[in-house]
């Protein structure tokens, strides 16, 4: 299996061919079945799927490669997260509504979230869009509107679990391989034991080190990684 858990520093954006699954098969396949190619929005279950887990299990990664693929098969997706000040309103060109970081929504994104919500599954607006949310917190502990909390729950839920360090230092050097840059066992150590072990800051640092390696052409080392945080 070779798939990568990535949230930040992607060149082409997260997918869901590189998300390295881990314990987290069953949520990867079910949404590899609803938003895989060739699939058929008429034959797509309107249930809502809802991920929850701990910062850095692949959240959103997961959602965003999911509205890339419905991307890719030239479908339009609604999209909020805690940053999006004005939801704009329901659009009933879109395929799917994806929710980023429910447990963080205020008032007046709740009330949007809700509104998408009972849109996006409403008959007479064509029904059978799916609802993809995703949070810190299980359904019944998110801090919000009762209407929408329910909603949350009510369909797919699954939660998603941190990679061991098997896995993370796996996902490090399969990102490295895919770079085209050789990370060592040193500097990976190094990387695991002195910084977060949160995958996207791990994949954070490597990009930023990467970026860093080509400016100075130098291989990536140890003192490199030092040199790179001393001049920040």
């Amino acid at each position: 299996m070779k798939q990568l858990a990535l949230d930040i520093g992607l060149a082409t954006g997260p997918t869901l061919s590189s998300f390295y699954a881990g314990p987290n098969e069953a949520a990867l396949q079910h949404l590899r079945l609803w938003a895989g190619e060739g699939s058929s929005q008429n034959t797509r279950s309107p249930v809502p799927t809802y991920l929850w887990g701990e910062a850095g299990s692949g959240k959103t990664h997961l959602l965003k490669a999911v509205c890339e693929a419905l991307h890719e098969q030239g479908a339009s997706v609604g999209w909020m997260d805690a940053t999006v000040a004005n939801p704009p309103d329901f659009d009933e060109r879109w395929a799917a509504v994806v929710m980023d970081e429910v447990h963080l929504y205020n008032t007046a994104q709740q009330a949007s979230a809700f509104n998408w919500f009972v849109n996006a599954i409403n008959p007479a607006t064509g029904g059978q869009r799916w609802v993809l949310a995703a949070g810190d917190l299980p359904p019944a502990d998110l801090p919000l509107r009762d209407d929408l909390r329910s909603r949350m729950g009510w369909g797919h839920v699954f939660q998603l679990q941190l990679l061991d360090e098997t896995a993370r230092r796996a996902v490090l050097r399969q990102e490295a391989d895919a770079r085209g840059v050789f990370l060592g066992d040193e500097v990976m150590d190094f990387m695991l034991k002195r910084f977060s072990r949160d995958l996207g800051s791990l994949m954070q640092l490597l990009d930023q080190l990467d970026a860093f390696a080509l400016r100075t052409q130098r291989a990536i080392t140890i003192p490199l990684l030092k040199a790179m945080l001393e001049s920040e």
